[in-house]
């Protein structure tokens, strides 16, 4: 090719001489990003052409350009930044949740450039807000939710396309068949989905029910996000882990040191490299009422402030066959605060703070029934002291003494006569309001103990796994990573040592005091988003980088006490009861306080916020899970008895709404705004993956006749077909 000028951009489809003259080949990113930064060639044959058609367009510049002399070299007149979506771009599938993270990072940090859509002078946003908002879902938008008194009858017949535009495919209709919600798929080959599932989708205000027409005011594009997860083992990682962890880039991450590679087998020592060492009091580390239930622990009645609140969590209890009644006790805790007089007196900087800590591990066995029963149980103190280690026998005969995970064997087992009873009043004796109980996956523990205790350090929880919740980290895992030693070397044949693993524990907790909040919160090859921003110097006036290199500054706002998790790692975090004071939580962290008494003047640079009312009321959230485990024989597709009325669903998203309208109206110019879900409709996928828990502890032990729960065929195609449905989330993207 001769020499050639560069062009003014413009959109392929309002060329047709472009359109034939383009590679096929390149009809996805390799061609949309080169046409957005105005470096497309033209071969010698079409300069004539092309320079009377760039003449025609000096004229009617719109986009910010301009062609200046006869070199044709441009001169940006208008640098505010912009989304664009190009129509010869053709997505080949749904966005990721982790390509959301890298547009906030592509804007704010040194992110990557996203593939999906293309940031017009990026550098130049300021601020990012990203909204957590789970409970929404595009039925809400096609019409299958009915979102009104009126539309109920017909929300099982939508009309396609309802509320929204047709996808920017084009203009182009789509026939072609999904199998995504057909049961031909097997999990192990990739399901084929219409594009009109995964391309953008633009909000026609007109045709949106009226509790979402406030969205097409702040939003142009609705952006169909797949949640992380598995689909062949039906499962969804947490979208809140996947957006707030971000990889560690390579330029940052050392090489592997030869003299340490072989020291132990399995997983390779941690890496100190990215986090700072503070210690850090265990009391920093005791799970919140928030962590307990999400984790499937039993709570303790000290953890209710009112009468009522106590009395629905009894009865609760009382369903759930975990009361008095059927042999659970509850430790001597009046309050949370009953022990502040009681606390022995410590030295300044202690890791104990004048607590009493305990490390307890548990073995169980199968009993008569498929139950898990205790077989026996060990406790030792901060110092490593046995306080206790004994036999159990448990009430029902047993089936199954699992040795090769519990070392238990019947010649053991013969000469014991201690009951559970009996441990219980034991360890009511021992655990005051001033103890904390440490140990690997409690809630197991405490199960089978029957027990319930408020304080609780958990480094199943204390260390997360890779991929976030529900996944946990095994402990021989974490400390063969974390502690460089190997533990459990008899599974399989002589069993776990239960006094063994108390001591991993607890070395685990006594490490993660020693190194502080933030180490190994992440896997050793992410860390916080928070983490990446602070290292990315503040810009000053005139977009100069300040000198001195503060980080930018990160804020989360979250519903109950986010300084527990993420919060730790953000340089401030807001803990808040309602939707409402979300809102006003977020408007605080963008533009700081008055005065900069806590917040600068100013405000911070990237605010993570999460909005729960929706979700708490339409039954999504993990602390509703106790009345979907009462839906086991429902047919799928029935949450009639969670789901709200049309009526005062609407009304709860229309409230939703408008605190997201609230928040975009209340942000600077050259603030970056996503929204997003995280996932679908996660209830039949939570109900049937219980139905399988129960048909697998039972078919151990029982006929196919005298089972409760049935799984067939069927019910493995619905719930592949449910995860699949729990994984489609939404997002929105804006820059104001």
């Amino acid at each position: 090719m001769g020499s050639s000028k560069k062009r003014k951009r413009s959109n392929l489809s309002k060329d047709p001489s472009l359109q034939q003259r383009t590679d096929p080949r390149q009809s996805g990113v390799a061609a949309t990003l080169p046409i957005d930064k105005g470096s497309l060639a033209r071969d010698q044959q079409q300069e004539n052409h092309d320079a009377a058609h760039e003449a025609a367009e000096d004229e009617n510049d719109a986009d910010g350009w301009t062609v200046v002399g006869r070199s044709g070299k441009k001169r940006k007149t208008n640098n505010y930044p912009a989304l664009v979506y190009a129509d010869s771009y053709k997505q080949q599938s749904s966005i990721k949740l982790g390509e959301l993270q890298n547009l906030v990072l592509y804007c704010l940090a040194n992110g990557t450039s996203p593939q999906w859509t293309a940031v017009r002078h990026h550098s130049q946003v300021n601020k990012a807000v990203v909204l957590f908002v789970p409970g929404l879902e595009r039925g809400m938008f096609d019409g299958s939710v009915a979102l009104d008194a009126s539309s109920e009858g017909s929300a099982q017949d939508p009309k396609p396309g309802h509320g929204l535009d047709q996808p920017r495919n084009g203009g182009k209709s789509h026939s072609v068949p999904s199998r995504i919600d057909g049961a031909q798929n097997d999990g192990r080959s990739r399901p084929h989905a219409s594009p009109d599932d995964y391309l953008p989708v633009r909000l026609a205000a007109e045709n949106l029910p009226q509790p979402l027409k406030l969205l097409a005011d702040c939003f142009e594009y609705l952006l169909p996000v797949k949640a992380p997860g598995d689909d062949r083992f039906s499962r969804i990682y947490s979208p809140l882990h996947h957006m707030l962890n971000s990889q560690i880039p390579k330029s940052r991450y050392p090489k592997a040191d030869e003299n340490v590679k072989n020291v132990i087998k399995g997983e390779k020592p941690a890496n100190d490299q990215h986090s700072e060492s503070k210690r850090t009091p265990i009391t920093s580390f005791i799970l919140s009422m928030d962590q307990l239930r999400e984790n499937d622990f039993v709570l303790h009645p000290a953890w209710y402030d009112t009468e009522s609140e106590e009395q629905a969590e009894m009865k609760r209890r009382v369903d759930a066959t975990q009361d008095a009644a059927s042999g659970w006790v509850d430790s001597q805790v009046a309050s949370l605060g009953a022990g502040d007089d009681l606390k022995l007196p410590s030295e300044q900087g202690s890791l104990t703070a004048g607590w009493t800590v305990l490390a307890m591990d548990c073995e169980m066995c199968t009993v008569q029934g498929g139950e898990a029963a205790l077989t026996r149980i060990s406790l030792i103190d901060w110092d490593g002291e046995v306080i206790m280690d004994g036999l159990v026998k448990p009430d029902k005969p047993i089936i199954d003494y699992l040795t090769r995970f519990s070392g238990i064997t019947p010649e053991k087992m013969d000469p014991v006569t201690t009951s559970l009873a009996d441990i219980q009043k034991r360890l009511l004796e021992i655990l005051t309001p001033t103890t904390i109980l440490v140990g690997h996956s409690l809630d197991s523990d405490l199960e089978a103990l029957k027990l319930t205790h408020p304080f609780i350090v958990d480094t199943s929880i204390l260390y997360p796994h890779p991929r976030g919740p529900p996944l946990k980290s095994s402990l021989k895992w974490l400390v063969q990573k974390y502690l460089g030693r190997e533990i459990q070397k008899g599974h399989g044949s002589l069993g776990h040592d239960s006094i063994e693993d108390s001591r991993a524990c607890l070395d685990l907790v006594k490490k993660k005091c020693e190194k502080g909040l933030e180490w190994a919160s992440v896997p050793c090859t992410s860390e916080t988003i928070f983490k990446r921003l602070s290292r990315t110097p503040q810009k000053g006036p005139r977009d100069k980088v300040l000198p001195g290199g503060q980080g930018k500054l990160g804020a989360i706002v979250d519903h109950g006490a986010p300084e527990k998790s993420f919060g730790q790692m953000a340089s401030f975090s807001i803990g808040c009861n309602t939707d409402g004071e979300v809102v006003d939580a977020v408007k605080r962290a963008v533009s700081g306080d008055p005065d900069g008494a806590i917040i600068p003047g100013g405000g911070v640079d990237f605010t993570w916020a999460r909005m729960r009312d929706l979700e708490k009321a339409r039954g999504w959230s993990n602390n509703d899970r106790y009345d979907l485990l009462q839906m086991d024989h429902r047919p799928a597709g029935d949450d009639k008895s969670t789901e709200p009325s049309p009526s005062v669903l609407a009304t709860q998203v229309a409230t939703t709404v408008n605190c997201i309208q609230q928040v975009h109206a209340s942000l600077p110019p050259c603030t970056l705004l996503v929204v997003y879900t995280g996932t679908g409709d996660p209830r039949d996928l939570a109900r049937l993956q219980q139905m399988q828990r129960t048909f697998k502890r039972e078919y151990k032990t029982k006929k196919w006749d005298q089972l409760s729960v049935k799984w067939t065929d069927v019910e493995d195609q619905a719930l592949k077909k449910a995860c699949q449905k729990a994984r489609r989330g939404l997002g929105f993207v804006t820059i104001t």
